[in-house]
Protein backbone atom coordinates (compact mmCIF):
# COMPACT_ATOMS: atom_id res chain seq x y z
CA UNK A 1 0.00 0.00 0.00
CA UNK A 2 1.63 3.32 -1.34
CA UNK A 3 2.50 5.51 1.79
CA UNK A 4 0.72 8.23 0.03
CA UNK A 5 -2.78 6.23 0.42
CA UNK A 6 -4.64 6.22 3.45
CA UNK A 7 -7.56 4.03 2.55
CA UNK A 8 -7.65 1.52 -0.18
CA UNK A 9 -10.14 -1.05 -0.62
CA UNK A 10 -9.57 -4.01 -2.85
CA UNK A 11 -12.49 -6.16 -4.70
CA UNK A 12 -14.84 -4.58 -1.86
CA UNK A 13 -18.41 -6.55 -2.47
CA UNK A 14 -21.67 -6.58 -0.73
CA UNK A 15 -24.40 -8.80 -1.48
CA UNK A 16 -27.84 -8.31 0.26
CA UNK A 17 -29.66 -11.83 -0.13
CA UNK A 18 -28.56 -11.62 -4.20
CA UNK A 19 -28.81 -8.04 -4.61
CA UNK A 20 -25.28 -6.82 -5.05
CA UNK A 21 -25.58 -3.20 -3.24
CA UNK A 22 -21.45 -2.82 -3.61
CA UNK A 23 -19.99 -4.93 -6.54
CA UNK A 24 -15.82 -5.41 -6.47
CA UNK A 25 -14.75 -1.72 -5.56
CA UNK A 26 -11.48 -0.55 -5.76
CA UNK A 27 -10.98 2.58 -4.31
CA UNK A 28 -7.32 4.37 -3.45
CA UNK A 29 -8.24 7.80 -1.14
CA UNK A 30 -5.02 9.63 -0.70
CA UNK A 31 -3.26 11.55 2.18
CA UNK A 32 -4.42 15.19 2.49
CA UNK A 33 -6.90 15.08 -0.40
CA UNK A 34 -11.02 15.69 -0.59
CA UNK A 35 -12.07 12.40 -2.44
CA UNK A 36 -15.20 12.63 -3.81
CA UNK A 37 -17.61 9.17 -4.01
CA UNK A 38 -21.01 10.29 -6.54
CA UNK A 39 -23.55 8.76 -8.71
CA UNK A 40 -27.19 8.32 -9.24
CA UNK A 41 -29.42 7.62 -6.23
CA UNK A 42 -28.96 3.58 -6.10
CA UNK A 43 -25.23 3.72 -6.80
CA UNK A 44 -24.33 2.64 -3.45
CA UNK A 45 -22.69 5.16 -2.22
CA UNK A 46 -24.01 5.27 1.52
CA UNK A 47 -23.67 1.19 1.42
CA UNK A 48 -19.81 1.88 0.65
CA UNK A 49 -19.35 4.11 3.46
CA UNK A 50 -21.64 1.61 5.61
CA UNK A 51 -18.77 -1.09 4.61
CA UNK A 52 -16.29 1.34 5.22
CA UNK A 53 -16.89 2.05 8.98
CA UNK A 54 -18.53 -1.68 9.48
CA UNK A 55 -21.72 -0.73 9.80
CA UNK A 56 -22.44 -3.36 7.17
CA UNK A 57 -19.83 -6.33 6.84
CA UNK A 58 -18.32 -7.30 3.09
CA UNK A 59 -19.46 -9.95 1.59
CA UNK A 60 -16.01 -10.17 0.14
CA UNK A 61 -13.24 -7.97 -0.26
CA UNK A 62 -10.75 -6.17 1.84
CA UNK A 63 -10.53 -2.67 3.51
CA UNK A 64 -7.13 -1.65 4.58
CA UNK A 65 -6.74 2.07 6.62
CA UNK A 66 -3.29 3.25 7.02
CA UNK A 67 -2.14 -0.06 5.74
CA UNK A 68 -3.73 -1.96 8.20
CA UNK A 69 -6.55 -4.68 7.38
CA UNK A 70 -9.56 -3.47 8.80
CA UNK A 71 -12.42 -5.64 7.23
CA UNK A 72 -13.05 -7.40 10.14
CA UNK A 73 -13.16 -4.86 12.70
CA UNK A 74 -16.25 -3.18 14.68
CA UNK A 75 -17.30 0.06 14.41
CA UNK A 76 -15.95 1.63 17.53
CA UNK A 77 -12.35 -0.02 16.35
CA UNK A 78 -12.78 2.18 12.95
CA UNK A 79 -13.25 5.01 15.15
CA UNK A 80 -10.42 4.68 17.50
CA UNK A 81 -8.68 3.91 14.59
CA UNK A 82 -9.02 7.65 13.26
CA UNK A 83 -11.59 6.81 11.01
CA UNK A 84 -14.85 9.15 11.72
CA UNK A 85 -18.32 9.61 9.98
CA UNK A 86 -21.09 12.21 10.15
CA UNK A 87 -24.51 10.89 8.96
CA UNK A 88 -27.08 12.37 6.57
CA UNK A 89 -29.65 12.69 9.30
CA UNK A 90 -28.72 15.24 11.63
CA UNK A 91 -26.91 13.13 14.98
CA UNK A 92 -26.73 16.08 17.82
CA UNK A 93 -28.12 16.24 21.33
CA UNK A 94 -30.92 18.30 20.02
CA UNK A 95 -31.22 19.54 23.95
CA UNK A 96 -27.74 20.12 24.58
CA UNK A 97 -26.10 23.36 23.77
CA UNK A 98 -23.60 23.64 21.02
CA UNK A 99 -20.71 23.42 23.55
CA UNK A 100 -22.55 20.46 25.36
CA UNK A 101 -22.53 18.83 22.11
CA UNK A 102 -18.74 19.26 21.43
CA UNK A 103 -17.73 18.40 25.37
CA UNK A 104 -19.68 14.73 24.31
CA UNK A 105 -17.21 13.83 21.84
CA UNK A 106 -14.16 15.04 23.82
CA UNK A 107 -14.75 13.23 27.16
CA UNK A 108 -13.04 10.05 26.03
CA UNK A 109 -9.66 12.51 26.05
CA UNK A 110 -10.37 12.19 29.98
CA UNK A 111 -10.57 8.33 30.16
CA UNK A 112 -13.85 9.33 32.39
CA UNK A 113 -16.59 8.51 29.62
CA UNK A 114 -17.94 5.62 32.01
CA UNK A 115 -17.44 6.86 35.45
CA UNK A 116 -20.82 7.89 35.92
CA UNK A 117 -20.60 8.86 39.61
CA UNK A 118 -18.28 12.00 38.65
CA UNK A 119 -19.39 15.23 38.86
CA UNK A 120 -20.23 16.50 36.01
CA UNK A 121 -18.25 19.85 36.73
CA UNK A 122 -15.41 17.65 35.88
CA UNK A 123 -15.83 18.35 32.23
CA UNK A 124 -15.58 22.00 32.56
CA UNK A 125 -11.71 21.27 31.94
CA UNK A 126 -12.75 20.74 28.15
CA UNK A 127 -14.63 24.19 27.61
CA UNK A 128 -11.44 25.74 26.42
CA UNK A 129 -11.37 22.87 23.34
CA UNK A 130 -15.03 22.62 23.13
CA UNK A 131 -14.69 26.87 22.10
CA UNK A 132 -11.56 26.29 20.28
CA UNK A 133 -13.54 23.96 17.76
CA UNK A 134 -16.59 26.07 17.65
CA UNK A 135 -14.18 28.98 17.06
CA UNK A 136 -12.98 26.88 13.88
CA UNK A 137 -16.25 26.18 12.52
CA UNK A 138 -18.01 29.45 13.14
CA UNK A 139 -20.03 29.04 15.90
CA UNK A 140 -18.12 30.40 18.76
CA UNK A 141 -21.30 32.92 19.50
CA UNK A 142 -23.50 29.58 19.25
CA UNK A 143 -22.00 27.57 22.11
CA UNK A 144 -24.68 28.28 24.80
CA UNK A 145 -27.47 27.98 22.19
CA UNK A 146 -29.09 24.57 22.54
CA UNK A 147 -28.46 22.69 19.09
CA UNK A 148 -32.50 21.86 18.26
CA UNK A 149 -32.17 25.89 18.00
CA UNK A 150 -29.43 25.90 15.63
CA UNK A 151 -30.69 26.74 11.69
CA UNK A 152 -30.12 24.01 9.47
CA UNK A 153 -26.56 24.86 8.04
CA UNK A 154 -24.88 25.53 11.68
CA UNK A 155 -26.60 22.10 12.88
CA UNK A 156 -24.32 20.89 10.14
CA UNK A 157 -21.58 22.82 11.42
CA UNK A 158 -21.91 21.27 14.75
CA UNK A 159 -21.37 18.02 13.42
CA UNK A 160 -18.20 18.68 12.06
CA UNK A 161 -17.42 20.50 14.94
CA UNK A 162 -18.19 16.95 17.20
CA UNK A 163 -16.17 15.03 14.56
CA UNK A 164 -13.37 17.08 14.65
CA UNK A 165 -13.16 16.86 18.78
CA UNK A 166 -12.37 13.16 17.42
CA UNK A 167 -9.01 14.12 15.86
CA UNK A 168 -10.09 12.14 13.05
CA UNK A 169 -7.08 10.91 10.60
CA UNK A 170 -10.21 10.59 7.66
CA UNK A 171 -13.73 12.13 7.75
CA UNK A 172 -16.43 10.31 6.08
CA UNK A 173 -19.15 12.80 5.24
CA UNK A 174 -22.51 11.75 3.81
CA UNK A 175 -24.26 14.04 2.25
CA UNK A 176 -23.15 17.07 3.95
CA UNK A 177 -24.94 19.78 2.32
CA UNK A 178 -28.31 17.72 2.07
CA UNK A 179 -31.71 19.73 1.99
CA UNK A 180 -29.70 23.01 2.43
CA UNK A 181 -30.51 26.73 1.17
CA UNK A 182 -28.03 28.36 -1.39
CA UNK A 183 -26.63 30.32 1.44
CA UNK A 184 -26.06 27.43 3.91
CA UNK A 185 -24.74 25.14 1.14
CA UNK A 186 -21.86 27.71 0.86
CA UNK A 187 -21.20 28.11 3.59
CA UNK A 188 -20.55 24.01 4.95
CA UNK A 189 -18.30 24.01 1.54
CA UNK A 190 -16.04 26.95 2.68
CA UNK A 191 -15.91 24.79 6.14
CA UNK A 192 -15.37 21.78 4.36
CA UNK A 193 -12.24 23.37 2.44
CA UNK A 194 -11.13 24.77 5.61
CA UNK A 195 -10.98 21.74 7.53
CA UNK A 196 -9.71 19.44 5.02
CA UNK A 197 -6.43 21.84 5.43
CA UNK A 198 -4.46 19.34 7.23
CA UNK A 199 -6.89 16.07 7.13
CA UNK A 200 -8.21 14.20 4.52
CA UNK A 201 -11.93 13.54 3.38
CA UNK A 202 -13.74 11.45 1.68
CA UNK A 203 -17.28 12.37 0.53
CA UNK A 204 -20.67 11.54 -0.71
CA UNK A 205 -21.88 14.69 -2.28
CA UNK A 206 -25.01 14.67 -4.84
CA UNK A 207 -24.98 18.79 -5.18
CA UNK A 208 -21.95 18.84 -8.34
CA UNK A 209 -21.18 22.36 -7.90
CA UNK A 210 -19.98 21.27 -4.52
CA UNK A 211 -18.19 18.45 -5.45
CA UNK A 212 -16.43 20.36 -8.78
CA UNK A 213 -15.76 23.53 -6.76
CA UNK A 214 -13.61 21.48 -3.54
CA UNK A 215 -12.73 17.82 -4.70
CA UNK A 216 -9.57 16.95 -5.74
CA UNK A 217 -10.26 13.13 -6.90
CA UNK A 218 -14.04 11.91 -7.76
CA UNK A 219 -14.70 8.41 -8.15
CA UNK A 220 -18.60 7.61 -10.03
CA UNK A 221 -20.38 4.86 -9.06
CA UNK A 222 -23.16 2.64 -10.79
CA UNK A 223 -25.04 0.01 -9.68
CA UNK A 224 -22.34 -0.48 -7.09
CA UNK A 225 -19.73 -0.27 -9.66
CA UNK A 226 -17.11 2.27 -10.50
CA UNK A 227 -17.42 3.52 -13.81
CA UNK A 228 -15.12 6.39 -13.82
CA UNK A 229 -12.35 8.48 -11.43
CA UNK A 230 -10.52 11.33 -11.82
CA UNK A 231 -10.68 15.11 -11.66
CA UNK A 232 -14.33 17.01 -12.40
CA UNK A 233 -13.07 18.16 -15.22
CA UNK A 234 -12.06 14.96 -16.68
CA UNK A 235 -15.29 12.71 -15.04
CA UNK A 236 -17.50 15.58 -16.43
CA UNK A 237 -17.18 14.87 -20.08
CA UNK A 238 -16.70 11.08 -19.65
CA UNK A 239 -19.52 9.20 -21.75
CA UNK A 240 -20.70 6.51 -18.59
CA UNK A 241 -20.77 9.30 -16.28
CA UNK A 242 -23.26 11.11 -18.45
CA UNK A 243 -24.98 8.37 -19.21
CA UNK A 244 -25.58 7.24 -16.06
CA UNK A 245 -27.17 10.69 -14.81
CA UNK A 246 -29.46 10.61 -17.42
CA UNK A 247 -33.38 10.82 -16.15
CA UNK A 248 -31.42 11.80 -12.85
CA UNK A 249 -32.78 14.46 -10.44
CA UNK A 250 -32.30 17.81 -12.39
CA UNK A 251 -30.14 18.68 -9.16
CA UNK A 252 -28.03 16.17 -9.50
CA UNK A 253 -27.24 17.03 -13.63
CA UNK A 254 -26.45 20.41 -12.02
CA UNK A 255 -22.77 20.69 -13.48
CA UNK A 256 -22.13 17.47 -15.65
CA UNK A 257 -21.39 18.02 -19.05
CA UNK A 258 -21.00 21.52 -18.34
Amino acid sequence: MPADVILETRGLLKDFNGFVAVDKVDLKVRRGTIHALIGPNGAGKTTCFNLLTKFHAPTQGQILFEGVDITKEKPAQIARRGMVRSFQISSTFPRMTALENVRVALQPTLGTAFNFWQSARTLDQLNGRCMELLDHVGLAEFAHLPAMELPYGRKRALEIATTLAMDPRLMLLDEPTQGMGHEDVEMVTQLIKKVAANRTILMVEHNMGVVGSIADTITVLQFGQVIAEGSYAEISRDPQVLQAYMGSAEQELEGIGA
